[in-house]
């Protein structure tokens, strides 16, 4: 039957580490400053299809900086990455899974990653907040709508 619809379906297949790195450039004298560091985190998702099987890979991508008087105490990159497959959802629905879903189910990991890095490294752990990844998606989505809007009045001043 055509008119059957497909089930959704969104399930992890796999999580993984894709990418990890930690610096700690300042050291050892880091160690003799106070420890009040001013700290940057920066997020991103990324995600490819990779089969036609309704696999995608999502990476969640965490740096975080934190420097002490300007300079650099350490930073660390965390790539956590995993593997869903995902069906019956297309479109924005599909998108939003993406961008939301999947980073929601990887950030525990990319978290506890960043905190055991830290703590090797011989600083405090991090201890990151929990990260609203729809708010993220929503304001992405806002962005690039405004984006698309400024360009094309620019678009439409040059001619």
């Amino acid at each position: 039957m055509a008119d059957e619809q497909v089930q959704q379906q969104f399930a992890m297949q796999r999580i993984y580490t894709k990418d990890i790195s930690f610096e700690s450039p300042a050291t050892p004298d880091v160690f003799k400053k106070q420890w009040q560091p001013a700290v940057n985190v920066d997020l991103n998702t990324k995600s490819d299809k990779i089969d036609d099987n309704g696999n995608f890979e999502v990476v969640l991508s965490v740096t975080i900086t934190a420097k002490v008087d300007e300079e650099t105490a350490f930073l660390v990159e965390v790539q956590q990455a995993g593997i869903f497959m995902i069906a019956g959802i297309e479109g924005e629905d599909l998108r939003r899974v993406l961008g939301t879903a999947a980073p929601n189910i990887l950030f525990p990991y990319a978290r506890e990653s960043i905190d055991s890095l830290c703590v090797k490294g011989g600083f405090p752990p991090v201890m990151l907040a929990p990260v609203n990844f729809e708010a993220l998606y929503q304001q992405a989505l806002a962005q690039s709508a405004a984006q698309a809007s400024e360009a094309a009045e620019g678009e439409s001043a040059t001619h």
